[in-house]
């Protein structure tokens, strides 16, 4: 069993019928939880070991590059100056890393990063000396500071903060003499980021996010403060990534204008009109990144879950693909003076690495290789996309929904199952590597099943939006609809199904609590949504209206007794499993009450709920040791309520 006499608090309380046992470990609040078998602890160490790379961005001179990797307890920056070199550690601080942004400059050899506090995300600037080795704060340690952008010349950076107004987001221009130097050049109100600066630096382009089907790009004018937008009409537009065009007659930028998907397009300046450079493909663009020559545009697009990278000859409008494996492919930088491309390649069975490629020279660039834990990775599982029925229909024909499937191999089915829900709640259920998905499928038996609802980004304009205001339950029954399917599946044991899920698939996993409690063995909660009055009230102001966006204003009557009636917190009566529920103290998205209203809710009904609170966390656990305990205790949840009667090898 685990030693624990360095808890320093046990108590025994009663509450309702349910006793809760409490205690505190080091940073973590513990309750329900039972002492963590040494088994367990051993069986999942090799997992836990595991390691990823990201890529940052190149240093000066041809030095190599800056990556972002974990050697301890959080991922810091590291320096790496050649394919395959060795990794050396610049930030050695208990938090992780936020952003990480090379000056352009060779003669100054610094970069810019971001950092927090216990995950309050509130992020402040720092800036590294890379000759010296020494690095210093340039913001004032109260307001948030983020979206660095670097001017072409690296004499000053741009970036935004709420430094003015906690609800808004306005954007500053600075330089390395820190606070004294930071000017605002944009106070609008709203949620604002710099993107790029133009070529002559005389112009800066900024984006003003509304909501996730909704924001649009203007050209600030840095000397005089005037504000064009890139478009004039009254199109409601979903912009994604721009880039100005090297001879600084257009801005190449990614929007769904004129599709249900985000296509790349030229905005011609002087014409002041659009041109539509990616027809054939019919998926969202992600990425898009211009070579120094300004010959090429490398771009990534989202097709079904998969990224594919290409690239476009922006003289004759030819697109080529790129022969890359299945995976996700992102952080795309090319090399300053070079044709250089690097990227970040995340594949589901084996965790993100650092690559750069030479299109033109066909050269392929392996930089870091992530330790594997010892682990033989032939046992990993890849996912099956598969698609069910769900309630309703679309043109006169059933509606589907798109799910990743992974299946324990060599176990003896029926499986029990998992169900992941991704947050968001526009986001996308991705194939990527997950080394505790792994664990499920490889040393428990358990087949994961990862559903892109509706709301879901990826699969174009309409699909996402089918879940907004009042269409919020709708995403619950797509659930109630996979759980038909699983009940028809032979190789699927459908008395054994769990779901769980991070910030809104927190709220997702606890809503099918509530409407599917006869159906599922139990449900796991990570920093969900309890009852979306009170999320909206006291999450973060800077994040407040934007969240109104897609949820509903809760300071309409009508609105509000809506979402009061949808809430978990509501129907808290009718969960009548187990539930295990994670939080961060510091969290500025989901607070802590969110957790601990459901958490006492649920108890009253007799069920035992684990509770687990990390007080040096925010929004999800950033410390390796915070992370290895929950799942450490998230296995023996699940080998309590999900496995027992599991069949063996």
């Amino acid at each position: 069993m685990m030693n624990r006499t360095l808890a320093v608090l046990l108590l025994t309380t009663s509450l309702f019928s349910s006793k809760t046992n409490r205690y505190q470990m080091g940073n973590l609040l513990i309750e329900n939880i039972p002492d963590i078998p040494t088994s367990v602890e051993l069986r999942l160490q090799p997992y836990q070991q595991l390691r990823s790379a990201v890529f940052l961005d190149w240093l000066p001179g041809g030095k190599g590059m800056l990556i972002k990797t974990r050697f301890s307890e959080t991922n810091q920056v590291h320096a790496i100056e050649q394919p395959k070199g060795m990794r050396r550690q610049l930030t050695f601080f208990n938090e992780p890393i936020g952003e990480c942004v090379v000056c352009p400059d060779p003669l100054r050899e610094v970069f810019l990063f971001t950092k927090d506090s216990a995950g309050n995300e509130i992020d402040q600037i720092y800036k590294y000396d890379l000759v010296r080795g020494t690095y210093s704060m340039l913001s004032d340690g109260r307001a948030r500071y983020n979206a660095i952008v670097w001017s072409r010349k690296g004499d000053r950076f741009s970036f935004r903060s709420n430094r003015k107004k906690r609800s808004d987001y306005d954007i500053y221009i600075g330089d390395l003499s820190g606070q004294k130097s930071f000017k605002a050049v944009l106070e609008e109100g709203g949620y604002w980021y710099p993107v790029e600066f133009s070529p002559d630096d005389r112009k800066l382009l900024v984006k003003k996010y509304v909501s996730s089907d909704e924001s649009y790009y203007y050209i600030l004018d840095i000397a005089n403060r005037s504000l064009v937008p890139l478009h004039r009409d009254t199109l409601k537009i979903a912009y994604g990534t721009a880039r100005w065009s090297p001879d600084n007659d257009g801005i190449y930028v990614v929007a769904d204008r004129f599709s249900d998907f985000r296509q790349l397009l030229f905005y011609d300046l002087d014409k002041e009109e659009f041109e539509i450079l990616t027809k054939g493909i019919p998926w969202d663009i992600v990425e898009i990144e211009i070579d120094p020559s300004g010959n090429t545009l490398a771009l990534t697009s989202n097709e079904d879950g998969y990224s594919r990278l290409y690239f476009l000859d922006l003289r004759t409008r030819t697109l080529n693909r790129a022969s890359l494996p299945d995976a996700q492919i992102f952080d795309l930088a090319y090399k300053p003076g070079g044709a250089e491309l690097a990227i970040t390649v995340n594949k589901s069975t084996s965790p993100s690495d650092v690559y750069s490629l030479n299109p033109k020279a066909k050269r392929f660039f392996r930089w870091t290789y992530s330790e594997l834990g010892g682990l033989d990775t032939s046992s990993f599982v890849s996912p099956k996309l598969l698609r069910y029925e769900t309630f309703d229909s679309i043109d006169a024909r059933p509606r589907t929904i798109p799910f990743y499937y992974y299946e324990p191999k060599g176990w003896k089915p029926p499986f029990p199952v998992m169900i992941d829900c991704h947050g968001g709640p526009s986001s996308q259920e991705k194939p990527y590597f997950s080394y505790l998905l792994q664990f499920f499928c490889n040393e428990l038996g358990i087949a994961v099943i990862a559903p892109n609802v509706r709301g879901s980004s990826g699969y174009g304009r309409e699909f996402m939006m089918l879940d907004n205001g009042y269409k919020r339950e709708d995403a619950v029954k797509d659930i109630g609809a996979l759980l038909n399917w699983i009940e028809k599946q032979p190789q699927l044991d459908s008395r054994r199904i769990s779901i769980g899920g991070g910030s809104y698939g927190g709220y997702m996993a606890l809503a099918s609590m509530v409407s599917y409690s006869d159906r599922l063995a139990c449900g796991i909660d990570a920093s969900g949504i309890s009852n979306f009055v009170t999320f909206l009230q006291n999450t973060g102001e800077y994040r407040r209206d934007v969240r109104r966006e897609e949820y509903g204003d809760e300071r309409d009557p009508e609105m509000r007794e809506f979402l009061n009636r949808i809430s978990p917190l509501t129907n808290a009566r009718s969960i009548t499993k187990p539930l295990f529920i994670t939080q961060g103290l510091h969290d500025p998205r989901v607070p802590v009450s969110e957790a601990e209203q459901i958490v006492d809710a649920v108890r009253r009904n007799g069920v035992d709920v684990w509770y687990l609170l990390a007080e040096d966390e925010g929004h999800g656990f950033g410390k390796k040791s915070n992370r290895n305990f929950y799942q450490q205790a998230l296995v023996l949840f699940l080998q309590k309520y999900l496995l027992n009667g599991n069949r063996a090898r």
